[in-house]
C-alpha cells in the first residue's frame, strides 16, 4: 500500500495519456512496482488539478482517505493489460472531474466504484467511512450479483435497469458510469475480440445516446467514435486516413473561408474566436451509410463554430442573431437548413444558431454560432448548468429530464428487463417533437409519436375515449405521426373503449401502460363468466378444477396468466374442443412413452443434440474461434437475412439455446442490440473461402438512363465474372435510373471486383452494397 498522500494539490500535473501510445504499449507492459507507485502519485495529483468545483480542505481530506481506501483495496489487483487495477478509478474520478465538471461527492464515488463489487469491502463499510449519500452512487454502480445466465434473461439489461432506477433519486450515478464506460473503452484494445464486440455495441446502443441525452457531447462522439474503431477496424482506419491526408486542404480552407468573418466581427467590436471541427469518424461514417454517400460527396467533414464571450445571458440571443447577421452579409445562407435552437433548445440543454452558407470555392459550409457559455453546456451537458446556478434556464433542463425519467419509471409496467429497456431507449433516447393544444400549450413528445400517443400524454381518460384528432384542423387517424409544430386537437366519444392492436399504435411508454391497465381491467370484467365456463369444461372431462390442471392448460395453449385465460373462454376464443386436446394429449403422451422409451428414440431429435454437442465441442477446444465451412454439416448455423453476411465479411454469431447458430454483419443494427443485450452468447467467427458455393447479396446501381443500360451490366454480372442473378428491380425517373440487383456471389472479395467494374460503365453514377436492402432470402446451412 502507499503511504497517505501529503500536498499532492501543490503538484502540477502531468496531463493525460494520449490514447493511442496506451493501445500501442498495452501489450508489451512489464511490471515494475516502483515505477507504478510513483504513476499512481502523478495521476492522483493530475485528478487534483482537474478538481475545478469549490471545495474546502475537508472535501480534500475526504477524497485523499477515498484514494488511499482504492489503492489499499486494490492492491493486488490488475487490469487485463498488466496494469495495477488502482489506476482505473482515477482515472475515472479524472473524467468525472475534468470532463464533466463534477465535484466532491462524485470523485469519492468514482475512486470507490469497484471496492464493494471487486473487493472485500461492503457496502456497510463504505456507508460507515463515507455516509449515506456516497454508499448509495456505489449501490447504484455495482452490478447485480446472483443473476444465473438463462434464455432471454440478459444480465446486461438487468444492470442497466437498475442503474437508470438509481439515476432517477440521484443523477450523479450515471455520470459516474459514464466516466467508467469512457476509461474502459479508451483501453479495450487488452480485451479479446468478443469482448470488444460485446462492450462496443452496449456503449454504441445505450451509453453514447445517454450521454448525448445529458449533453455531454465530447464524452458521446468519443464513444462513438471509439466503438466503431474496435467493430469495424478496417472501415475506421479508411476513413482517418482519408481525413488525414485532407488536413492541409482543410487548413487552407478554413484560413480562407474565417478572414473576411474575422474582419467584419472585429469592425462590430465583438468579442469572439473561430474554431474549426471536424465530424468524428463515426459521425462521418453515419452519414456515409445512411445518405448513401461517398467521402467526397459529404460537404460538412468540416464545419466552423464561432464562441461569443458574453458576459450577460439574458443578451446571448441578440449577440447570436447579430454574428448570424454579419456572416449573411459575406456568404449566402441556406435557409432550409437554418436551426434555432436558442428559442427552442434541445431536450438536452443544447443551445446555438446553426446555418448552412456557400463559400465563395462553391462549398457548402454549416457555421455554429453560440456563446462560451452555451458552449460549455453543449459539452459538458447537464452538469454545467451548476456551475451556471442562479442563471436563466440553470438546471430547469436536468431536473425536466429527471421527472421524465420518474414518469417512465411509473408508467412502465412490470415486466422482463429487455421490455424495460426498450421503452427507456425508445422513449428518453429519440429525439423529440414540439406539438400545441387547441388552447397554444406546448407539449413535448418523442420523434414518432401518434395522434393516440398525445391523447394519453394530456389525459387517461381522454386517450381511452380517443376515436380520432384534428392535426392542424385536418382530420387524421389515431395512427397518425404527428410532427414539431402541429397543433392537436383530440375527438372523443364516450362508447369508445382500448383495443388491443391499440398497442401497435402508440410509441410512449405511459401511452402503453394505461392501455394495457384498460384492457386488463376489461378482460377481468369477464372473469365470472370465464371461471364458470372452464369449470363446465373440467367436469365434462372427468377433470378437477385444481391449480394443477389450470397450470398446465395455460402451459399448453401458451397464455401468461389468469385474466387472459379467462377472458379467452369467456369470449370463446379457448372452447371446449381446445381444453379436451390439453388432456387427451397429455394422457396420449403418458402411456405411449411409456411403450416407447425403451425401444425407440427421435431421429430429428437425436441430430440436434449431435450437432449441439459439436458446437460445443469446437467452443471447448477452441474457444476463440469458430471456422463457418458451407460444405461441412457439422455445424448447425443461419445467416441472417437482416443483414445477408458473405464470405470475406467481418461476422459475429450468435449461440442460442436450441437454435441454430445466428450469423450477422459485425455492423448490422440486429446485432450490434443483440450484443449489447446478450453479451455472452457471441462466438468469435471467421469464413473458410469456397468457390464452389454462392451466397445472395445485393446491389444498388444509380445511374444515367441510356439505351442498352441494362445488357451492359448483366453482360458484365453473367458473362464476365458468371454469376447467377436472382432477381432485377429497375426504376426510372427524370432519366435517371435505380437498380436493386440480387447476385449471386462467392464472397466479399468477388462482391468488390464486381462493383469495380461495374462502376467503370459509362453514366454510372454510385454503386453500393445496401446496408439492409427490402428483400432477402433466409439462407439455412445444416
Amino acid at each position: 500500500m502507499l503511504a497517505p498522500a501529503d500536498d499532492l494539490s501543490k503538484t502540477k500535473g502531468l496531463g493525460v495519456i494520449v490514447f493511442d501510445k496506451i493501445i500501442n504499449s498495452i501489450y508489451m507492459y512489464k511490471v515494475n512496482p516502483e515505477k507504478e507507485n510513483k504513476e499512481i502519485i502523478r495521476k492522483y495529483r493530475n485528478l487534483l488539478q482537474v478538481w475545478k468545483t469549490e471545495h474546502s480542505e475537508k472535501d480534500q481530506e475526504m477524497v485523499r482517505k477515498a484514494f488511499n481506501l482504492a489503492v489499499e483495496a486494490h492492491s493486488d489487483m490488475r487490469r487485463r493489460s498488466g496494469e495495477p487495477y488502482v489506476f482505473h478509478p482515477i482515472e475515472v474520478a479524472t473524467i468525472a472531474a475534468e470532463d464533466i465538471g463534477l465535484g466532491k461527492t462524485s470523485i469519492i464515488a468514482a475512486l470507490l466504484h469497484d471496492v464493494v463489487e471487486d473487493t472485500d469491502y461492503t457496502l456497510q463499510d463504505i456507508q460507515n467511512l463515507f455516509g449515506d449519500q456516497i454508499a448509495k452512487i456505489i449501490d447504484g454502480l455495482t452490478k447485480i450479483e446472483g443473476i444465473i445466465p438463462q434464455e432471454n434473461v440478459s444480465i446486461q439489461a438487468e444492470n442497466f435497469k437498475k442503474i437508470i432506477y438509481t439515476l432517477s433519486e440521484d443523477v450523479r450515478v450515471i455520470f459516474i458510469k459514464l466516466a467508467d464506460r469512457l476509461h474502459n473503452m479508451r483501453t479495450l484494445g487488452a480485451m479479446p475480440r468478443e469482448k470488444q464486440l460485446k462492450i462496443a455495441s452496449e456503449t454504441i446502443y445505450l451509453y453514447a445516446p445517454l450521454a448525448h441525452r445529458l449533453g455531454l457531447n465530447a464524452i458521446k462522439s468519443e464513444l462513438e467514435d471509439l466503438s466503431f474503431r474496435y467493430s469495424q477496424p478496417t472501415i475506421y482506419k479508411s476513413l482517418s486516413d482519408k481525413v488525414k491526408s485532407k488536413k492541409k486542404e482543410y487548413n487552407a480552407f478554413v484560413k480562407s473561408f474565417s478572414h473576411p468573418i474575422t474582419d467584419v466581427l472585429k469592425a462590430e467590436k465583438i468579442d469572439f474566436k473561430i474554431e474549426p471541427f471536424q465530424r468524428t469518424i463515426y459521425s462521418l461514417w453515419d452519414k456515409m451509410s445512411r445518405e448513401e454517400l461517398s467521402f467526397d460527396e459529404v460537404h460538412d467533414v468540416l464545419s466552423i463554430r464561432i464562441i461569443i464571450n458574453n458576459q450577460e445571458p439574458l443578451n446571448e440571443k441578440v449577440e447570436c442573431f447579430k454574428v448570424y447577421s454579419a456572416i449573411t452579409d459575406i456568404y449566402k445562407p441556406n435557409l432550409n437548413k437554418f436551426k434555432d435552437w436558442i428559442s427552442m433548445p434541445r431536450a438536452n440543454g443544447y443551445k446555438a444558431l446553426h446555418a448552412t452558407v456557400m463559400s465563395k470555392q462553391g462549398k457548402w459550409v454549416d457555421i455554429q454560432i453560440r456563446t462560451q457559455r452555451m458552449d460549455e453546456i453543449a459539452e459538458k451537458g447537464y452538469a454545467a448548468y451548476w456551475k451556471y446556478k442562479g442563471t436563466e434556464g440553470s438546471e430547469n433542463g436536468l431536473d425536466k429530464w429527471l421527472r421524465r425519467i420518474r414518469q417512465i419509471l411509473k408508467d412502465t409496467n412490470e415486466g422482463s428487463a429487455l421490455n424495460f429497456l426498450d421503452d427507456f431507449k425508445l422513449n428518453l433516447f429519440a429525439d423529440e417533437i414540439f406539438v400545441y393544444t387547441p388552447k397554444g400549450e406546448l407539449k413535448t413528445l418523442p420523434l414518432n409519436s401518434t395522434a393516440l400517443d398525445f391523447a394519453y400524454a394530456i389525459h387517461t381518460d381522454l386517450g381511452n375515449r380517443c376515436i380520432g384528432a384534428k392535426v392542424n384542423h385536418r382530420l387524421v387517424q389515431l395512427n397518425h405521426k404527428l410532427r414539431s409544430g402541429d397543433q392537436v386537437e383530440i375527438i372523443t366519444s364516450l362508447k369508445q373503449k382500448p383495443k388491443n392492436e391499440w398497442l401497435g399504435l402508440v410509441t410512449t411508454a405511459r401511452a402503453k401502460s394505461r392501455i394495457e391497465d384498460a384492457l386488463k381491467e376489461q378482460k377481468k370484467s369477464h372473469k365470472d363468466l370465464g371461471v364458470q365456463k372452464l369449470q363446465k369444461y373440467l367436469d365434462q372431462l372427468n377433470q378437477e378444477f385444481t391449480k394443477a390442471n389450470i397450470s398446465k392448460i395455460q402451459r399448453k395453449l401458451n397464455i401468461n396468466g389468469l385474466i387472459d385465460l379467462y377472458y379467452l373462454i369467456a369470449t370463446d376464443h379457448i372452447d371446449f374442443r381446445k381444453i379436451r386436446m390439453v388432456f387427451q394429449e397429455g394422457e396420449k403422451n403418458s402411456w405411449l412413452n411409456y411403450i416407447k422409451k425403451p425401444f425407440t428414440f427421435n431421429k430429428s431429435t437425436q441430430a440436434e443434440k449431435g450437432l449441439e454437442k459439436n458446437l460445443k465441442d469446437t467452443l471447448k477446444n477452441k474457444p476463440e474461434l469458430v471456422f463457418l465451412d458451407p460444405e461441412k454439416r457439422d455445424l448447425n448455423y443461419v445467416l441472417s437475412t437482416c443483414c445477408n453476411p458473405i464470405p470475406g465479411d467481418d461476422v459475429v454469431s450468435f449461440a442460442l439455446s436450441g437454435k441454430p447458430m445466428e450469423i450477422h454483419r459485425v455492423n448490422c443494427k440486429k446485432a450490434v442490440k443483440r450484443m449489447s443485450q446478450f453479451g455472452n452468447q457471441i462466438v468469435k467467427t471467421k469464413w473458410k473461402k469456397n468457390e464452389s458455393i454462392a451466397f445472395l447479396s445485393a446491389l444498388k446501381i444509380t445511374s444515367i438512363d441510356s439505351i442498352g443500360f441494362i445488357h451492359k451490366i448483366t453482360k458484365i454480372i453473367s458473362l464476365d465474372f458468371k454469376l447467377n442473378i436472382r432477381s432485377f428491380h429497375l426504376e426510372s425517373s427524370g432519366g435517371i435510373i435505380d437498380v436493386v440487383i440480387m447476385v449471386y456471389v462467392h464472397d466479399n472479395e468477388c462482391l468488390n471486383q464486381l462493383i469495380h467494374s461495374i462502376r467503370k460503365v459509362k453514366g454510372v453514377q454510385k454503386v453500393n452494397r445496401p446496408e439492409r436492402p427490402k428483400t432477402f432470402d433466409n439462407i439455412n446451412i445444416k
